[in-house]
């Protein structure tokens, strides 16, 4: 793998943690359609429940394996050494399938929320241009290297959070002295609320695994990472902890404010930031948005352009992508990614988390199975950090995330992309992954 990285060059913990958290979440946009979907009550469960089922333990599994095998290229090397080659290398077809519909979600969002800022920015075509001008800017700003990202991402937190700090701060104060909310023990109605003919639990399930995934993302840096047996436990944990946090806090804070679950659809914060607190604090919101959008995709940008340069390292894809700058990065593969996630940026937003939760979902299961694997084929393997209760610990915390993504397959049953089910749709790339592997492994012998 990657060599070479000097110390000046590398993240450290607090960039980490901050690029970790825009690779799951991004700030509390996007849990608009949770809260239409189900309603105040059930979506404070949901995103209460989901993180002790989901994502501590996939943030469980990612801090073991990324300190015992710090690699760029991250999950693929990790399902590579356990599973083999072919298994690697469907780990790898199915993280950058998914990204091209997750990462095409974050350019939308960016212009959802600059449209709320001013319509006349991004009506007709203006919105296109904007979603590109999105891939472009953050292409260039990875080229400066992973410790530009993570150092960048800091920042985008800060700036990000602040509107939501006030807004949570002001619903919070009117619920306590009886302004126009509902009052902490008062208003039950509005908790229990179904937010009139919309309930989409099943819905609303899918779009919180979305808001909580991601985990893995942040391994396939791990050489451009300052001791990274030590600060990956230490940045999945930090970051499950703040995710969660930043989820819960303003969305309770805006039902107690007494605004309706049913006005909530993607792009609604500005809308109860105007309303909670005033015209000034929707605007900061909604420029928030747009640092969500951009942020989650330069972290992300980051993480899936590792994975095209490892698979070249193993002579699995042309060696051009092995090409770096003096910064370390692989520019061939962040110019060819670029240029696959703008393709897919018609796609709409429920169909692509529907997508993007299958494949990514299927590379999941195979972390876990890695993890299971490791434990019995290398109980040597020193592992800086370990989950609890030997081979059954690394069992028992596979379930819970096993079990939510068999339910969303069983919730994307609906879904139709290009006249396709989306779970047949699905199926076809996952399908494509052997195809490609024996295509490449025959590629390497010819050369």
């Amino acid at each position: 793998m990657a060599r070479g990285f000097s110390g000046s060059k590398k993240m450290k913990l607090l960039p980490l943690i901050a690029a970790t958290y825009f690779m799951v979440s991004g700030g509390p946009y996007g849990l608009e359609d949770i809260i239409g979907k189900a309603g105040y009550g059930r979506a404070l469960l949901l995103l209460a429940l989901v993180p002790l089922v989901w994502s501590l333990p996939t943030s469980l599994m990612v801090g073991e394996l990324a300190s015992a095998l710090p690699e760029e290229g991250g999950y693929y090397c990790w399902v590579r050494r356990a599973l083999g080659g072919f298994w690697g290398f469907q780990e790898a077809w199915l993280s950058m399938a998914a990204s091209v519909f997750d990462m095409a979600i974050y350019p939308v969002i960016f212009v959802t929320y600059l449209g709320r800022l001013e319509p006349a920015w991004t009506a007709g075509s203006r919105g296109t241009w904007w979603a590109l001008a999105v891939v472009v800017l953050c292409a260039g700003w990875n080229l400066g290297g992973a410790k530009a990202v993570g150092e960048g991402s800091v920042g985008l937190f800060c700036l990000l959070l602040s509107p939501f700090v006030v807004l949570t701060a002001v619903g919070l104060w009117k619920s306590l002295v009886g302004q126009h909310g509902v009052g902490i023990f008062g208003g039950n109605s509005l908790w229990l609320k179904a937010p009139g003919a919309r309930v989409d639990f099943a819905g609303a399930v899918s779009v919180t695994l979305w808001n909580y995934m991601g985990w893995d993302n942040a391994s396939t840096v791990a050489q451009e990472v300052v001791e990274p047996q030590r600060n990956y436990p230490r940045a999945m944990l930090t970051a499950a902890g703040l995710v969660a946090l930043t989820y819960v806090l303003p969305l309770a804070a805006v039902a107690l404010a007494g605004i309706p679950a049913e006005q909530f659809s993607t792009g609604a914060w500005t809308d109860a930031a105007r309303e909670v607190v005033g015209r000034w604090l929707a605007r900061c919101v909604g420029l928030g948005g747009t640092i969500n959008g951009f942020g989650m995709f330069n972290a992300l940008m980051m993480s899936y352009t590792r994975v095209p340069y490892a698979l070249a390292e193993e002579g699995l894809l042309p060696k051009g992508l092995t090409r770096k700058t003096a910064a370390g990065v692989p520019w061939v593969s962040v110019v060819l990614c670029s240029v696959a996630w703008a393709l897919a940026l018609g796609l709409s937003f429920e169909r692509l988390i529907s997508i993007d939760l299958v494949l990514y979902g299927g590379a999941l299961v195979l972390e876990f199975v890695a993890l299971m694997v490791l434990r019995v084929k290398e109980p040597e393997l020193v592992r800086p950090f370990r989950v609890p209760g030997g081979l059954w610990g690394a069992v028992a915390v596979a379930v819970g995330p096993m079990l939510l993504i068999g339910f969303a397959l069983w919730a994307a049953r609906g879904e139709r992309v290009a006249g396709l089910p989306a779970l047949g749709f699905a199926g076809i790339v996952v399908a494509a992954g052997p195809l490609l592997y024996v295509a490449a492994r025959a590629v390497r012998r010819a050369s």
